[in-house]
């Protein structure tokens, strides 16, 4: 595996907001800014174990001096959460790489709708104070089951005030992405949270009018489709004519780099998007869960994606 550059930083600050969402201030042990990010960035968190797990920034990009992350225990998860929350106390030291945008604010929009589901807040946070530091025209939907099981609620009302509206399902308040209204120019939605979510407020939309292009939706889950069988299929190099065949028990990140291309990676599961690449030609098989339908007519995550028969690479 290829990671992205990794610090070293030390936890300034840890506390539980939720109980069950720890809230993380990481800082460098002698520099006193940390890279640049912007607004819907997450970073790499590496286990002592080489796992890798991608979290969102939920600060303020403006402040420089620390990155802000709030992490939930999952309980049927993959084992990260429970690490942080177990191990990430006052002063250890966590792995961190620089930031990376997959789930960037658009900005030629006039206005800007984000819609967030617990733990989902966290990237929209970080884009509600960018957004309210800019003077543009936003709001915030927050959704939770209650005030008490909403992370980073407060944190929401100091960047948002009037722009921020909750929906508390113990208080029979549920989101309805109806209030969101028909298809508009200018205006993007930004939805993070459960799948199933993230799912209901894009198929609401698109039958209300609203264009794919203008729905956008971060996931840190893999899709998870058993039914699907890998076939074996050929990679063509465009600007070498080589021609690479991928068995189906491997993948094209994994032949890629067998043949001495220097693919850099960090997840391999189609969620980070840290191995995307060009395409030519070709019926690809698209299981990542960050490209844009837009992007996916030529670009490709080989970490996780297939193709039918061929395809002729960008590289």
């Amino acid at each position: 595996m290829t990671a992205r550059l990794i610090m070293k930083l030390r936890v300034a600050e840890a506390v539980p907001v939720t109980p069950d969402v720890l809230h993380l201030r990481l800082v460098h042990p002698s520099r006193p800014e940390l890279p640049a990010w912007t607004a819907g960035a997450h970073v790499d968190l590496r286990l002592p174990d080489g796992r890798v797990r991608q979290y969102s920034l939920c600060g303020d990009p403006a402040d420089r001096g620390c990155y802000e992350l709030a992490i939930k225990r999952e309980t049927d998860g993959r084992g990260g959460s429970a690490w942080v929350h177990g191990n990430l106390r006052p002063d250890a030291t966590a792995h961190v790489s620089a930031p990376r945008n997959t789930f960037p604010i658009v900005p030629e929009a006039r206005r800007h709708i984000l819609v967030a589901g617990g733990i989902g807040v966290t990237p929209l946070l970080a884009m509600a104070r960018q957004l309210a530091a800019s003077g543009a025209d936003f709001a915030l939907h927050l959704c939770a089951r209650s005030a008490a099981e909403a992370p980073l609620l407060q944190a929401a009302r100091a960047a948002c005030g009037r722009r921020l509206t909750c929906w508390f399902s113990a208080e029979g308040r549920r989101f309805d992405p109806a209030v969101i209204g028909e298809g508009a120019d200018g205006t993007e939605i930004y939805v993070c949270g459960p799948q199933r979510l993230m799912d209901a407020v894009r198929s609401a939309l698109t039958a209300r009018g609203w264009p794919e292009a203008q729905i956008h939706s971060e996931h840190f889950a893999p899709i998870n489709d058993e039914t699907f069988k890998p076939e074996p299929f050929e990679a063509r190099i465009a600007s070498t004519g080589q021609v690479l065949h991928v068995p189906a028990e491997r993948s094209l990140l994994d032949v890629l780099r067998g043949a001495g291309f220097a693919m850099p990676s960090s997840c391999e599961l189609g969620v980070c998007g840290s191995c995307e690449c060009g395409y030519r030609d070709g019926l690809v098989i698209h299981r990542d869960v960050v490209l844009p339908p837009a992007k996916r007519q030529d670009r490709l995550m080989p970490c996780v994606s297939r193709a039918r028969v061929a395809v002729t690479l960008d590289l």
